[in-house]
């Protein structure tokens, strides 16, 4: 890191200063060739590393190093790191907030939410690291006991991608060394500075060396591939699109690796009649426009009933039409860029299709001219099912409105889908909100709150969005293994 939050100035940031190299074994292996784009213009913020498959088996050897001396450290021990981690990233928010949103494009308000809440997994994980349980019974027959202690998985190989750059790693780094594991983390190449940044503060709080790892690379699925093949790795944590974890999950099934998988999402935020309208626009705002879109929670359908439709619709235009577009770095920013060309070309796709099929543009819906990835804030309605935006993760800042009239309606249009990760319900109705959020197929629900995600609850879904929680008292046993030991004491 370079600076305190007493003295960190924002137009002073050079991102050059966070591409040290691999770091690998507490050590930083100098290296270029892939370059770190900043979306909001397209200039190169930095140059980082490419790792060959050999350089990234180092990493397993460093970790394999470390891991019986961070296997028999304290509890406590442990915990008082990752609290210092917790402190540090707390003292240094602004400069990190300032990095994300020059390599993510992210508006800062965003930028600065997301580096708390990545935060919050080292304090809450500091809590858990001593709390860490296990069994004392006589088995049923009482010819013995069972003696049930829970251990450190080993070493885990994670995965993050470019949408949240500090906190799907910490969501992942902080179970896990709170568990008594060593990692590898594989950041996602088009934002890998946060990364580098936090793992120079990793070592600062106090986290020895081989115990976290970070290399980046072009060639994600041989280098991929070749960890996991190494017998030493016995974990994967993967988040990201689904047809990938398929594959990941087909080459980890080759070692018999224990995988934990956050998937893609389609999440419907369903609004009833009787919504209180100005809470569920407040809701649909942070569902929609929380990182540009750029969510895998992210509303990707709002399914809103016919007797508030035009309501909902009208304030939905009026909210989002107020969104100021431009760089992340600019405090009056609320929607900045996307992250590639490439992401805004499948958000024009995604809506050329729309209007095809007969979609109305209520707002936006046209690409501006560069420089920077820009789509701004749109509003479709009428929007035919057949679109290929109802299946399609949107990832970006179109809201498609659809109409039900029943309840049973909005069920059905709400599990329309292959995907269950996140959705949102609003109605005043209590009961029929806990029945809805009952029936629909999600691993979290929003009921009357446009934001789900917590370091202290169970983050994760069903069906097509994957496998395993992270976050909250689940999160920690991802990384631990139960071993049972029959004595006759």
């Amino acid at each position: 890191m370079t600076a305190t939050a007493d003295t960190f100035v924002p137009t002073t940031l050079d991102c050059r200063l966070y591409a040290q190299g691999l770091y690998i074994g507490g050590q930083w292996r100098p290296g270029r060739g892939i370059p770190v784009v900043n979306p909001s213009d397209g200039s190169i913020l930095a140059e980082v590393p490419d790792a060959s498959v050999a350089e990234s088996l180092t990493a397993v050897d460093a970790a394999a190093k470390a891991a019986p001396a961070w296997r028999n450290t304290p509890p406590r021990r442990r915990s008082e790191i990752l609290r210092r981690c917790y402190e540090l990233m707390t003292a240094r928010a602004e400069e990190l907030a300032t990095l994300i949103s020059l390599e993510n494009g992210k508006a800062l308000p965003d930028a600065r939410g997301e580096v708390a809440y990545a935060a919050e997994f080292f304090r809450w994980n500091s809590e858990e690291a001593v709390r860490i349980g296990g069994e004392f019974r006589t088995a049923p027959a009482g010819t013995n006991r069972i003696l049930v202690e829970q251990q450190p998985i080993g070493i885990a190989v994670l995965i993050t991608p470019w949408n949240f750059p500090a906190a799907m790693a910490t969501r992942k780094i902080a179970p896990a060394l709170a568990a008594g594991c060593t990692v590898i983390l594989k950041p996602a190449s088009e934002t890998p500075l946060t990364a580098y940044a936090l793992a120079a503060l990793y070592a600062e709080a106090g986290v020895p060396a081989g115990v976290v790892n970070v290399i980046t690379t072009t060639q994600p699925g041989p280098v991929t591939s070749a960890l996991l093949a190494d017998p030493r790795v016995r974990k994967l944590s993967f988040t990201g699109s689904t047809p990938v974890g398929r594959v990941l999950l087909a080459e980890a099934a080759k070692s018999v690796i224990s995988c934990s998988m956050e998937l893609g999402g389609n999440a419907p935020f369903v609004v009833f009649d009787d919504a209180d309208l100005e809470a569920a626009l407040d809701g649909a705002l942070v569902a929609k426009m929380r990182n540009a879109g750029e969510a895998c929670t992210a509303a990707n359908r709002f399914i809103v009933q016919s007797g508030i439709h035009d309501a909902f619709v009208s304030g939905l235009v009026k909210r989002m039409a107020a969104i100021k577009v431009g760089p992340g770095t600019d405090p009056a920013t609320g929607c900045g860029p996307m992250i590639t060309r490439k992401a805004v070309d499948k958000i024009e796709r995604l809506v050329a299709d729309a209007v095809t099929r007969g979609a109305q543009v209520q707002l936006g819906g046209t690409r501006p001219a560069g420089p920077g990835f820009y789509y701004p804030p749109t509003v479709l309605t009428g929007v035919s099912p057949q679109s290929e935006m109802k299946h399609e993760e949107i990832f970006g800042p179109v809201a498609p409105v659809y109409r039900f009239d029943t309840e049973e309606q909005a069920v059905v249009l709400a599990n329309d889908t292959e995907y269950g990760l996140a959705a949102y319900v609003f109605t005043r109705d209590l009961k029929r909100g806990l029945a809805v959020a009952g029936r629909i197929e999600a691993g979290m629900v929003g009921l009357n709150r446009g934001l789900v995600s917590d370091p202290a609850a169970p983050f994760g879904g069903v069906k097509q969005s994957g496998l395993g929680r992270e976050g909250g008292v689940h999160g920690i046993l991802e990384y631990l293994e139960a071993k049972y030991i029959a004595t006759s004491f």
